[in-house]
This record gives structure tokens, C-alpha cells and sequence, in this order.
């Protein structure tokens, strides 16, 4: 489970690494009102960066729950880091995808990830019933 624990830690993280590109990116960053600085980007990388970094934050909850219910479920170890880890190289390629404007690329790697998801709650599912 330590590969698992690890990926949750490494998704938590991620957001950062997008926002600190878009704030890398655009115009004079701002630290007094981020948020109102990122909103009034104009540079189109800056701007997909930071969907990147909510993209990735809208990500997590899912990822961590699925994660904890395979555990919870006694699910075999070696799958939940199977999928922990393709997650994991999935929603990074997601951002690197989403910075680089290659949309259809990022679609796909977007439902790698979801499918990750998928596969460990129901993982969790049919080991409990």
C-alpha cells in the first residue's frame, strides 16, 4: 500500500506543479490576488495551466476515495498499485497534454484516469458483496 499512499500524495501535489506553470507563464504574477491574476490572463498557456491545476483538484476526491475503499475491501494489493500508479501517469500526461494544447490527447489520458477510478471502486464493490 506504500506505492498506493505515495500516488495520493503525488495527486495532491500535482495542482501545484500546473498553477506554478501558469503563474511561470503569464504576465507578472501577482500575489496579492491570485486568483483575480489568473482570471485576467490573457497567454493562452497561463490559462490552460490553470485548468490544469482545477482539472487536477476536481480529480482527487475520487481518486483518494477509490483508492481507501480498495483498501477497505481488502482488494489485492498489487491491482490498487497497478491502478494507483496508471492513474497517476495518466493525470500527469493529462496536464502535460493540457498545456500543450493537444485536446484530443488530453481527453483520452482524462478517461485513463477516470477509468483508474472506476476500476478500484468496483474493485471494492465486488470483493465486500
Amino acid at each position: 500500500m506504500k506505492i498506493a499512499y505515495l500516488c495520493i500524495l503525488i495527486a495532491v501535489l500535482l495542482p501545484y506543479v500546473w498553477v506554478t506553470i501558469a503563474k511561470a507563464s503569464g504576465k507578472r504574477y501577482d500575489n496579492r490576488d491570485p486568483r483575480g491574476w489568473l482570471g485576467k490572463q490573457t497567454d493562452a498557456k497561463a490559462l490552460r495551466a490553470n485548468a490544469a491545476q482545477l482539472n487536477a483538484f476536481e480529480a482527487l476526491p475520487g481518486f483518494i476515495a477509490a483508492v481507501f475503499m480498495a483498501q477497505f475491501a481488502q482488494v489485492n494489493v498489487m491491482h490498487i498499485t497497478l491502478c494507483a500508479v496508471a492513474f497517476i501517469v495518466f493525470r500527469i500526461l493529462h496536464g502535460v497534454f493540457y498545456i500543450g494544447n493537444k485536446h484530443q490527447l488530453r481527453s483520452l489520458v482524462w478517461f485513463g484516469g477516470l477509468i483508474c477510478v472506476l476500476i478500484l471502486m468496483g474493485s471494492a464493490i465486488v470483493k465486500i458483496v
